[in-house]
Parts: C-alpha cells; structure tokens; sequence
C-alpha cells in the first residue's frame, strides 16, 4: 500500500464553529457548516472546503465505480446548454421558473442543464447508426442548475449541485427491462457501500416523462419526500404513487332517497358544515376549484380528506395547475364559493378521487348561497369526467398490495430512475438500422443520483449529539491523531501519525498549537473521522488512547498495538 500525505491541521483549512448557523434549519446543514466542510456562497449555493471536497470525491468515486462495473461509459457533457433541443422535447415550457435561462451577447438563448436526457440522445444519434451500436450506457457526474424559489437545507436543496445522471439505449423493450435492472442493483450497491439506510419505492415520473420509475430514499427527519410502507407485505410507494383500490361493493343510486336541498347559513368549509349537519366529515364532499391550464375544473373528494396538489399536477402534466383566487369567481354566478356541488356544474369539468364512486351517496353545496344538499348520488345527480386518485394519503390507508394499514415515513430522496421509452427518441428521431435493414426507433432510461445530496443525506443518518460521524468509504481520513499535549505528546503523536499513512491510512493529525486538549478532541468529534487516536497523559509510557467514533468505545492501549488494530481494522 502506497504511503499516504498527512494532512496537518495547522495548515488544514477547516475552521469549526462552536454555534449553529443562524440560517440552518437541518442536523447536517449546521453541522457540515460547523465542522468545516461547507460554506454558504450564495442563496442555494455552496463552497466545498477541503474536507467536503474530501467527502464529495469519495462518494463520486463510488458511483463511478460501480457505473463502470455494469459498463457504462462515462462522458463530460457541458452544462451551458442551447435552448433549442429543450423547445424541442417541450421541457424549456414544462420547467418554468426551475430553468437558468441566459442569453449570449448575439441573443442566443441558452440554459444551465438541470437534467441532460435531451443532449445525450443527439451524442447517441450522432453516433450510434446500427442496431449493432446498442446496447450502450453513458453516464457523467456533473454540476447541475436548478431556480428553487426557495433553496434551504444546506447541500441537501441547492440551485447549483452534484449529480450522477445516466441513460441507457436500446433497440427493444425488453433491452431496456435489462439496463433498467443493471442500473437498480449497482444502485443498491453504490447506497450499501455508502453506509446509506434506504428504500426502493414506486414513484412517479414527472417532468422527466417515460413509464415504469422508482426512488431511492434515505430515511430522515430532514426529508422532503413522503413515504409509505407497508408493515404485512414488500410494498412501499412514494406519497404521490400510491394507488387507491376502490369498493367494488360500492351501492347504486337506486337505493337512496331524493336528492333534498337544506338551508345551512354560514357553513362554508367542511367543520362548519359536519357540526351543523351532525354528520361526520366523510359523508360530506369536498369540491376544490382549480385552474387547468386556465381552466376553471372542479375536483372532489370526501370531505375528511385533503387534495394532494401534487399528485394532481402529476397526474395532469404537463399542464399547469393552480389554485382559483377571489378575482375567478367575478362574473361567474354558477358558482358559489363555499357552497360548490357537482351537480349542475354545467360545463365545468369534474374531477373525483376513486372513493367518490359511482352509487356513494354525499351531502355537498347546492351552488347557492347558504345552502347544501344530501342524498346527491354519484351517477344519479351528477357524473364524473375523469377519475384520478388525488387525496393526501394518510397513515391507516390500505395497502394496494394486501390491504394492510400503511406507514408513513420522511426521507431525502438520493435516486430515481425512469424506464423513459421512446419519449425523447420520438421528439428527436432517434433510430438506428435494425437487424432487419430498417429503421428501428430506440428506446432509453434515464438514471441520476445526487451525489452533493448524498453527503447530506448520509449526515443526517449517522451523526450524533457530538458531531458527524462518517462510514470508513467516503470519510476524509480514516484516523485523526490528536496531540493531546505538549512536546512529548506532539512528538508521540507525529510518529503515530507517521507510521499509519506508510501503512497507506489517510490521518489527519492535529498539531496545532495554543488549543487545549479539550477543544482539539471537541474538534475531533465534529469532523467525525470513524477513527481518533489521542496522544495524551501517558504518552511517555507510548501509551495511547483509541477511540471508535460511531459507538463512542474508548481503550488505552500500547502504541504498536493500537496501530496494528487500526491496519486491522482498514
């Protein structure tokens, strides 16, 4: 094993911090801020100082080595991009405000690349002409840009980061099954070589297009993603995949009374309504006014339950979804805010979740002031245009597997990938000449991970109350060596520190002078090396202190003894 350079602190620029950030919000944003690993540039954008570039270069390299162990190829794509093939695949529109748009001084109108799919079918079409080309999978790991209004979470949510993006191309369905499998084991193993709790989830696949898409999530307070699981069966979603499995026993109209108007003053939400009534909130129907695309739609639900905006935009994309405002309702008499049914919409499209079947029976608005009606039967008093599965799910709601109540669970997602199709071969003509001597369309998946994202992730997962505390693979050291002392222990401390990098160990020593023992071990802990070794109170004896950082076990033990434990343990 080569020797390896030790890294002295004295000259290590790393300075800790005693207190959080004023700004931070999550464990690892205070933390990587404390401890030296990051600094705030700008809003959303972050400086990685040498420890973090340390730890950011360590998850990279194991992403790319398990990229090349499925054989991928991996390339550098720029990340200033043109507008025209975003026109071309609608992205430049469906994106929005998330795009870094630019304009060059000849009015050329360009992007920061937030996701490449588009870029990586032209280098596939212009150089891949037969079906003999394929398979191939290229992948790079590269800065990528997005706009978020509102950047926070440190590393965790920024407007610049680092990512693994990958595609695969193929001239079958059953090609892309394959890539598409390939990429999902090396993924489990680049998560379980991290030292990265995580799950596979369904999900869904968004602005990215395609068909059949999973996440991989790290379980944590500080996530942004809700999840389901399921504690009888294998099944785990994300929130906006779950599917609702509806009552096939639902009852038809037939055996309800007519439909019968009430006046109900001042009950214009769901509460007010339920108490005057007395009837619980999921006999009442919940219709929510939105804007599709401009148009004013109508979406119902059961009254105990909260529309999912998310899933609805899912579900519509790529049009735009929003919330009507006060300013919709102006010179629209046929509806009543507060007091909206389905029936008599007229030409309002109307949206239901499932569990609105027809033959269920609700009170709802009667589309006059102060005033509901009941008994009004799903295919009797109204129809439903379209139905989509759009409610927030809720712990208790059944499995779609089994049937079993599920749970909900945070998490930071650090990997999706997409069996993408023909999508993006379709929007740039992307064939090659099959076996057949004619052209077969290609079809692609698409594959990122967040690699900046990682590093928080794995923050969050395994620090403790004194600091971060690294898995031995993407760590910035494996030992740090603390002169816990003055002259003797400084030179106890050099020797060991020595002795471990020609053993090929990555130390980092603290020599620095002035800091008491105290406040170089406090360091120690909140840099989170899996490895302290503390050239102390015995250190005429060669007698030296090793600590595990994960579990906090402590043992005094003969120099060459704690050094061999520490090869070992390499």
């Amino acid at each position: 094993m080569a020797t390896q350079p030790v890294q002295r602190m004295s000259r290590l620029m790393a300075r800790t911090l005693r207190e959080d950030p004023a700004d931070a919000e999550t464990l690892s944003h205070r933390l990587l801020v404390r401890a030296g690993y990051v600094r705030r540039s700008s809003a959303g954008v972050w400086t990685w100082l040498p420890l973090g570039k340390r730890v950011l270069d360590n998850v990279s390299r194991i992403v790319r080595e398990e990229m090349d162990a499925i054989g991928a190829q991996e390339v550098l794509l720029p990340a200033l991009l043109p507008k025209e093939p975003y026109e071309v695949s609608g992205r430049w529109s469906e994106y929005g405000d998330l795009l870094f748009r630019l304009r060059d001084r000849k009015g050329a109108d360009y992007l920061l690349g937030p996701t490449h799919e588009e870029i990586f079918t032209l280098v596939v079409k212009d150089q891949c002409t037969s079906y003999k080309d394929l398979p191939v999978m290229l992948y790079q790991i590269q800065t990528k840009y997005r706009d978020e209004a509102r950047p926070r979470s440190g590393v965790l949510r920024g407007r610049e980061f680092q990512m693994k993006d990958s595609y695969s191309f193929d001239v079958s369905d059953e090609g892309l099954a394959e890539s598409y499998a390939l990429h999902r084991a090396a993924y489990q193993r680049i998560f379980t070589r991290l030292g990265l709790d995580h799950r596979i989830v369904s999900a869904v696949s968004g602005a990215m297009g395609g068909s059949a898409s999973e996440e991989f999530l790290a379980p944590a307070a500080a996530g942004e993603d809700t999840f389901v699981d399921c504690p009888a069966c294998d099944y785990a979603a994300n929130t906006e995949a779950v599917a609702f499995v509806p009552d096939t026993a639902a009852e038809t109209g037939a055996a309800h009374p007519p439909l019968e108007e009430i006046p109900t003053p001042d009950t214009p939400t769901i509460e007010t309504l339920a108490a005057h009534l007395g009837v619980p909130a999921s006999a009442t129907l919940k219709n929510l006014l939105v804007k599709v695309d401009g148009e004013i739609t109508a979406v119902g639900v059961p009254g105990d339950r909260e529309v999912d905006l998310g899933k609805l935009g899912e579900h519509l994309a790529p049009a735009v979804v929003e919330l009507v405002t006060a300013e919709d309702f102006v010179d629209r008499p046929d509806l009543v805010r507060g007091y909206v049914g389905p029936q008599g919409l007229g030409k309002v499209p109307y949206i239901a979740d499932p569990r609105v079947a027809p033959g269920t029976s609700w009170v709802t608005g009667a589309n006059k002031p102060d005033t509901h009606a009941r008994n009004v039967v799903c295919g009797r008093d109204f129809e439903v245009d379209r139905y989509l599965d759009v409610v927030v799910v809720e712990p208790g709601d059944p499995c779609p597997q089994c049937g079993a109540g599920l749970r909900l669970d945070r998490a930071i997602e650090i990997g999706h990938i997409f069996q993408l199709g023909r999508k993006y071969a379709d929007a740039f003509g992307l064939d090659v000449l099959g076996r057949e001597g004619k052209p077969v369309r290609v079809t692609m998946g698409s594959y990122g991970i967040g690699v900046s994202r990682a590093v928080a992730a794995l923050a969050e997962q395994t620090a403790d109350g004194r600091g971060l505390s690294w898995p031995a693979e993407v760590a910035p050291a494996d030992v740090h060596v603390v002169a816990a002392g003055k002259a003797a222990q400084l030179a106890l401390a050099e020797s060991a520190a020595s002795a471990l990098a020609e053993s090929g160990l990555r130390v980092l020593l603290d020599d620095r002078a002035g800091l008491s023992p105290g406040v170089k071990l406090t360091d120690a802990e909140l840099i989170g090396v899996p490895w302290i070794l503390v050239a102390g109170r015995r250190s005429a004896e060669s007698v030296v202190e090793l600590q595990h950082r994960a579990t906090g076990a402590r043992e005094e033990l003969p120099l060459d003894e704690a050094l061999n434990r520490l090869r070992e343990a390499r």
